[in-house]
């Protein structure tokens, strides 16, 4: 049997990252789909004083300070000054002063600008803003398979395989401002992937596969912001093209330390497939041109599923133009579990622009020694006759036994705040 790849209800290259959010890739594997949204936090100086949004403030104290006097010596006058106090994880002051002396007494004011990081986990646009999150990404996902070899009277020719998709993806994600606190938000990603069958022996199976495959919409809520908490929460839809329905719930909350917003983070998607088996396979033509097919089943006859995540990340200020995030989490996805770690370094210049760098993978899985089920379909010849047949439905053939699942992203994203 000439075997062909396709996508037979193969669940991948699913995600969506915050709204301005992070890019998920393979619900098939542990990654799901992602429209995290994220929202801005309040920060604060030492004496707790919060700065109004994108507002240019100076605060003045007065001091006695010695001042040498023509004729006179040494007396006390009024120095004025801002002082440049240690804001919170998401904004953080940068100051200008400037110096003049009028009969000798000196006067020095210094003013804190409030910087908006738009790479913050909890970035939502504000009310009549616009937040543009532009990611683009290589993803990878992998793992082998082994097959039992037949299932009476069915047999394989070739037991071994390598399972991977490769590919890059486009992924935009628009929100704008209803109120400081309400933002809606839509999003579409492209993907360009190759999938592939690496067999031990037989010829190697693939197919790309391009185009618009996730889109959706949604609306983000941050509904604790203040000078030491953040909250929000996020709900919203998407589509898989030819696969599921989502509605996704993601909740976080953070607690602002110095220069650094440490957080949590839960995620819900409840997930509703077109038809009842989600996997992946292969299918073409035998030498009669009739159909034929294998299939590797994730999960069978439950068209809806429940994924979870859950986890910690911590955000920091290193400089005043450059921010580092680094996020872990676990996921429960229907058949299997993983674990995975995520880090991010972004610039960003001015008010209205940054720019980040990012590497995600996973380092645990619980996919590693499961047995899948597997079906054929078509033509095949009987193990003890040796005489041929052909199936015009999908047959089981045993299973297959999954080891080193893996996952990896490197990309970027380009923001737009406007």
């Amino acid at each position: 049997m000439k075997k062909y790849l396709s996508v037979v209800a193969l669940i991948a290259g699913i995600g969506a990252m915050p709204c301005v959010a992070a890019t998920n890739f393979g619900m098939g594997g542990a990654s799901a789909a992602n429209l995290n949204t994220t929202t801005p936090a309040v920060r604060y100086n030492p004496e707790n004083v919060n700065y109004q949004k994108y507002e240019t403030r100076s605060t003045t104290r007065t001091y006695a300070t010695p001042v040498r006097q023509s004729n006179v010596g040494y007396t006390t006058t009024s120095n004025y000054y801002s002082p440049n106090g240690t804001r919170g994880p998401v904004y953080y002051n940068t100051g200008s002063s400037s110096a003049s002396t009028y009969n000798r007494t000196s006067m020095v004011r210094s003013q804190m600008k409030r910087k908006y990081y738009l790479a913050h986990p909890f970035f939502q646009p504000t009310e009549g803003k616009f937040g543009s999150i532009t990611d683009i990404s290589y993803n990878t996902q992998s793992y082998n398979l082994t097959f039992d070899g037949y299932h009476e009277p069915f047999y394989l020719n070739d037991t071994e395989a390598k399972w991977s998709a490769r590919g890059f993806a486009i992924k935009e994600d628009l929100s704008y401002g209803i109120t400081d606190k309400l933002a809606v938000l839509l999003m579409g990603r492209f993907d360009s992937t190759k999938y592939k069958f690496d067999w031990s022996a037989s010829p190697d199976d693939e197919i790309k596969d391009n185009g618009l495959n996730i889109y959706g919409a949604g609306l983000q809520w941050r509904f604790v912001d203040n000078d030491k908490w953040i909250a929000d929460a996020s709900l919203y839809y998407e589509r898989q093209q030819d696969i599921a329905n989502e509605v996704v719930l993601d909740i976080k909350g953070g607690y602002k330390v110095s220069k650094s917003t440490i957080y949590g983070l839960g995620r819900g998607w409840l997930v509703m497939f077109d038809d009842k088996y989600y996997g992946n396979g292969i299918t073409g033509k035998d030498a009669a041109g009739r159909d034929s097919g294998l299939f590797v089943a994730y999960n069978g006859n439950n068209q809806t599923t429940l994924f979870l995540e859950a986890g910690l990340g911590v955000f920091s200020v290193l400089e005043e133009d450059w921010t580092l995030n680094l996020e872990a989490i676990y996921g429960h996805y229907d058949w299997h579990g993983q674990a995975s770690i995520k880090a991010e370094l972004g610039w960003q210049p001015n008010d209205w622009f940054a720019l980040t760098l990012y590497g995600k993978t996973s380092f645990f899985d619980t996919a590693d020694g499961q047995k899948l089920k597997a079906y054929m379909t078509g033509a095949y010849t009987d193990h003890d006759t040796g005489t041929e047949g052909y199936l015009d439905g999908w047959e089981s053939i045993g299973k297959a036994k999954v080891d080193k699942y893996r996952e990896m992203s490197v990309g970027g994203r380009i923001i737009f705040y406007f």
